[in-house]
């Protein structure tokens, strides 16, 4: 594995950080993991400015917009949006919908939509998880119907992030009840201001607005925007999935608030001492610097295996089951350093760090879950990684 970065690696480096400094609002403390809601507008806004510089769209073809990055170059833009807490990014649009309708997606709903998405116009949401369809996603039991040139959907999905902002939505439903579970699935598109879509709030236990509950009721979808084949949306699913954001962005994180909480236990006094003088603190510290680290290395790995020409797998997953473990070790280690004071919530006037570690705390029983759960990881490291056996 290579451990330093190119010459033009670290000038985009560079470029990046100074854009950021600039462009963030002074003071800028945005979420650990995830923003506030009145955080929206500067959300599309630096959306639109990260478009403008071709940064949005680093990793697509050059073809479709894109600058045809390599691996290791978006890892350093992920690394830095995340570390610097800046919003913009897009999950789903850039980083899933679009790959797979370059893929999968008819020349159409490229001249519709992959334009639109790689100047950042557009936001979307991703219609997957239904309130009993979750690790096993093709068990889920929302229905299109067809009728005549439409399919008319009803049904469920939950957890459903950024709904509430969301101009349009890709989903899947079940088109054939009769066939086996992975197969009569079809993959649609369409818009959030249908007659029948409804969104629900959904508030985390940090107390911030995120997830949604979206209800579909006779919701019509034209048969232009379906995705692949009618009954084969189980194979566009997969192929979106595989581009689901990069791991980086919780080391880069956490990294961030190790650096917080280093500074905190440095000003705080506690019987005339600073919290740093305590060994047991120091000690706290360090293991959760080497934590991150490694985190932060099993992540260019997967970026590296990329430049190589192979196809992480198992080694995507261990990644993540380390990244999100390491989120968890580390936030619990910042309740410890903190005490009381840690579990305060940032409207409090005693809040430390403005309650940052308070909700990565409650973050962290989320993301050891949100985008397949460690225990489905564990079983891809065994089976794809290990070459065991698969249970009975």
């Amino acid at each position: 594995m290579q451990f330093t970065f190119s010459k033009e690696e670290e000038t985009f480096r560079r470029e990046l950080r100074s854009f950021l400094k600039k462009e963030l609002p002074l003071g800028w403390r945005y979420g650990l993991i995830e923003s506030a809601e009145e955080d929206a507008e500067l959300e599309r806004s630096m959306r639109r400015k990260l478009a403008d510089r071709g940064w949005l769209t680093l990793g697509w073809p050059r073809e479709y917009g894109g600058q045809d990055a390599s691996p290791i170059t978006q890892l350093v833009f992920y690394e830095e949006m995340a570390y610097h807490r800046a919003p913009g990014k897009d999950a789903f649009g850039i980083g899933m919908l679009g790959p797979a309708l370059m893929m999968h997606g008819t020349e159409e709903q490229k001249r519709r939509y992959l334009g639109q998405i790689a100047r950042g116009e557009i936001n979307w949401c991703q219609g997957f998880s239904e309130p009993g369809s979750g690790s096993d996603l093709a068990s889920l039991q929302s229905r299109a119907v067809e009728d005549g040139d439409d399919f008319v959907i009803s049904g469920q999905k939950i957890w459903t992030s950024g709904a509430h902002h969301a101009d349009r939505f890709f989903m899947l439903a079940r088109t054939d009840p009769e066939a086996p579970k992975h197969r009569g699935i079809t993959f649609f598109l369409g818009d959030m201001s249908d007659p029948g879509v409804e969104v629900r709030p959904i508030v985390s236990a940090t107390g911030r607005h995120s997830f949604n509950e979206v209800f579909f009721d006779n919701v019509r979808v034209n048969k232009r925007d379906i995705v692949g084949e009618v009954n084969r949306g189980w194979y566009v699913a997969v192929t979106l999935l595989g581009f689901e954001r990069s791991t980086i962005e919780w080391p880069a994180a956490a990294r961030r608030a190790l650096e917080e909480l280093v500074r905190y236990a440095k000003e705080t006094q506690v019987n005339g001492s600073a919290l740093m003088d305590d060994p047991r603190v120091r000690h706290k510290l360090a293991d959760a610097a080497i934590d991150i680290e490694v985190a932060r290395m099993l992540c260019y790995r997967v970026a590296w295996l990329a430049t190589q020409g192979q196809a992480p797998d198992s080694e995507g997953s261990i990644a993540k089951v380390y990244a999100t473990g390491m989120l968890k070790r580390f936030s619990e280690i910042g309740m410890q350093v903190m005490g009381l004071t840690g579990q305060l919530a940032a409207d409090s006037k005693y809040a430390a760090l403005e309650g940052g570690m308070r909700h990565m705390y409650l973050e962290t029983i989320g993301v050891n879950i949100a985008g397949g759960t460690s225990d489905i990881q564990r079983n891809i490291i065994a089976t794809r990684g290990l070459g065991l056996p698969r249970g009975t």
